[in-house]
């Protein structure tokens, strides 16, 4: 076969082939459009058009009093159909509308434009103009701009909601308060409580456009979403805000690892404020972990409170009971035990051994009487509630860890190391709840954060603190352990913070650190504890781990912080205070003592008290005023507060002071009692927020 025939037939195999291909594409589009267009027309329109979820508005969070720890505030996107606005519309406003969203959103005015005309030009019906969520009041603003202000129907303008998480008090309880996310994690009353708090979510039609967006369509099959239930919390906004400053004050002073402080009502078990603070890597505190919940540690010396009463119940100790502590060793099998003291206290008194932390001598007390009989010590325990959860309300208790003999470590040392909080592990709330009893006659009850779940102010579900145990101990134990954490304040290690106002009754605990199975020379410091010790209102611990520098002890480190908030409870909770004294009052012919303060307070006071007072302006006062005794009558002298500027305090009371001052953010120190006699800024000084002011009362 010559070359022209072999071409000649390769071309016609060719043709051929392309021929068989070209009818089995033919026939296949004819397939398609025919037989099965339906089936995926109806499949493009499920992809471009699908019913989504509507987000339900989440409920509210509120404080004990109403405020709000929580909200959900409406946000929008704002997106753009540009096919929408008729040309001569479009052409006269579209330059206008593109500066005012480049001077609102960022870009150039022509980048805008050539944006919005490319997607006019393509026809496409959606396109989102920022990533950045707008408010309400943002929202009316840019309705008002060219073709925006036509709507929806006219201008193509589009206002898409979107509900974001608000927490007016910031920083405050930022983890109690806690979140949740797209993913259902989280933590705090956000996820503990959010099948309450999410509501049912609604649903709707929407449009796939350009960019991986949806539009919504309103064709009227849409189902409305049902908001969220309320719930109203047991905090205490004023008290979370002194817990809080106070335990970040002694975090930045001993540049502490983390630190943790609750504050509980004693016979309801409300949690009035809880704050947990840890170092970040830039040197700052922030509530990233619920050490208080979720924290389990070696509790240390604040655990011989248990120790003493299992003994108290056991053996019949009197506290003035004696026992040879030697000299500060002792050698319980194989391991040497310490007391801080060097030298150690000789012979001691069970009194004594609690009120200065002897490790020895409760440790010896406990071997002594349990070593034959563990198993006892051990129900002792669990008769306080200690080894089960407290089934707190929020999610993420830790499970408390206490040794049994069935335990493959347990050894003769376990229980002379457990007596002192070592070898066992406990939460902050758990072991709070132990010395909240003890304040509380005996009871044992569960600390509650939520007092009910609210629609639109009314109750649907309430809830209450629980008795876990009627009394964890006899009546006569009852009486010599309070008089036994009173001695601690007294006489013992947290003298330091005994004070002649109210009696304060705890326990300072200071444990090494475990790290990788060995104890190391950090410390874990602890102070709980309650008062008025005679009418105990207000249970508190208080948790620093790993201070840094010279001062490494409960005493030092975490007792002062409970001290710092109960004196800014004591002044400003009157339910604390003792009623004056009759030979105080007002005789006749003598003049109380009126200085300075508000005026609204003061002029009740007058008028309580029948006298005459006068001012200069018609009648009216300020806000503030200092008071001028003439003869029988007081005169009312206006004190202008001026931002920046320093008012003149003398005379206030400290409650009024302490308000004035933090008001403007400014930092207040103090000492004594009774009113302001001096001030460490002179009147109409140059303040800034972040000043701090000493103030001496007297």
């Amino acid at each position: 076969m010559n070359i022209k025939n072999s071409i000649v037939l390769r071309v016609r195999i060719a043709f051929l082939a392309i021929l068989v291909v070209g009818g089995a594409l033919v026939y296949r589009i004819v397939n398609l459009q025919s037989e099965q267009g339906d089936q995926w027309r109806e499949l493009a329109k499920k992809v471009t058009v699908q019913y989504r979820s509507v987000p339900a508005t989440r409920g509210n969070i509120y404080a004990h009093d109403g405020s709000l720890l929580a909200t959900s505030l409406p946000y929008y996107r704002v997106a753009f159909d540009p096919k929408v606005a008729h040309d001569t519309l479009f052409r006269k406003n579209v330059g206008p509308l593109s500066k005012k969203l480049a001077a609102y959103f960022g870009s150039s005015a022509a980048e805008y434009e050539r944006k919005i005309a490319r997607a006019r030009e393509s026809g496409r019906r959606y396109m989102r103009l920022s990533q950045k969520k707008i408010d309400h009041l943002e929202k009316e603003k840019l309705a008002q701009w060219p073709i925006f202000r036509e709507g929806r129907y006219r201008g193509g303008v589009i206002f898409e909601p979107v509900q974001q998480r608000y927490k007016p008090f910031g920083f405050l309880g930022a983890r109690t308060v806690g979140f949740i996310n797209g993913q259902g994690e989280g933590a705090g009353l956000e996820y503990s409580f959010n099948k309450y708090l999410s509501g049912q979510d609604g649903q709707g039609l929407f449009q796939k456009m350009q960019g991986n967006h949806w539009k919504p369509v309103y064709d009227g099959s849409e189902i409305k979403p049902v908001n969220g239930l309320s719930i109203e919390t047991t905090i205490d906004v004023n008290l979370q805000d002194v817990t809080q400053a106070s335990l970040l004050n002694a975090l930045y002073q001993h540049d502490a690892e983390y630190g943790c402080a609750v504050v509980m009502e004693v016979q309801t078990g409300e949690i009035k404020a809880i704050s947990n603070l840890t170092k970040r890597k830039d040197g700052k505190y922030a509530e990233i972990y619920n050490y208080a919940v979720g924290g389990l540690t070696e509790p240390g010396s604040t655990f011989k409170l248990p120790s003493v009463i299992a003994l108290l119940e056991e053996a019949n100790l009197q506290l003035e009971d004696t026992i040879a502590t030697g000299d500060g060793l002792y050698r319980f099998y194989d391991r040497t035990m310490r007391d801080y003291k060097w030298g150690g206290f000789g012979t001691i008194t069970l009194r004594e051994a609690f009120a200065k932390s002897s490790n020895i001598a409760i440790s010896r007390w406990v071997d002594r009487y349990f070593s034959m009989k563990p198993d006892r010590y051990l129900d002792y325990l669990q008769g306080m509630g200690l080894t089960e959860p407290l089934g707190f309300q929020l999610a993420g208790e830790g499970h408390p860890y206490i040794p049994t003999r069935e335990d493959k470590n347990w050894s003769g040392v376990t229980l002379p190391w457990m007596s002192i909080g070592y070898g066992l592990k406990l939460t902050p709330l758990q072991t709070l709840s132990v010395y909240n009893a003890i304040a509380n006659d005996g009871k044992l009850i569960q600390p509650i954060l939520v007092r009910k779940v609210t629609q639109v102010g009314e109750a649907e579900q309430s809830f209450e603190s629980a008795v876990l145990r009627e009394q964890i101990c006899s009546p006569a134990t009852l009486s010599k352990v309070q008089a036994l954490l009173e001695s601690v304040v007294q006489e013992g290690t947290a003298n330091n913070i005994r004070n002649e106002y109210y009696r304060v009754a705890g326990k300072t605990g200071t444990a090494k650190i475990l790290v990788n199975g060995e104890y190391t020379s950090n410390y874990y410091t602890s102070f709980a504890g309650y008062f008025p010790a005679d009418r105990p209102k207000y249970s508190c611990i208080i948790v620093i781990n790993h201070p840094k520098g010279y001062q490494q002890y409960g005493s030092d480190v975490a007792a002062p912080v409970f001290k710092d908030i109960a004196d800014k409870i004591y002044a400003t909770d009157l339910s604390l205070h003792e009623p004056l004294p009759t030979q105080y009052a007002r005789q006749a012919g003598v003049f109380p003592v009126i200085q300075a303060g508000y005026s609204d307070d003061l002029q009740q006071i007058c008028s309580a008290l029948h006298i005459n007072q006068l001012t200069d302006n018609d009648g009216s006062m300020a806000e503030w005023v200092q008071a001028k005794p003439i003869s029988q009558q007081i005169h009312w002298k206006e004190q202008p507060i001026k931002e920046n500027q320093m008012p003149d305090v003398q005379g206030m009371t400290l409650r009024d002071a302490l308000y004035l001052l933090e008001q403007q953010g400014i930092n207040v120190e103090y000492q004594g009692s009774g009113r302001v006699t001096k001030q460490s800024l002179e009147p109409k000084a140059s303040l800034k927020r972040g000043n701090t002011v000493w103030l001496e009362l007297g």
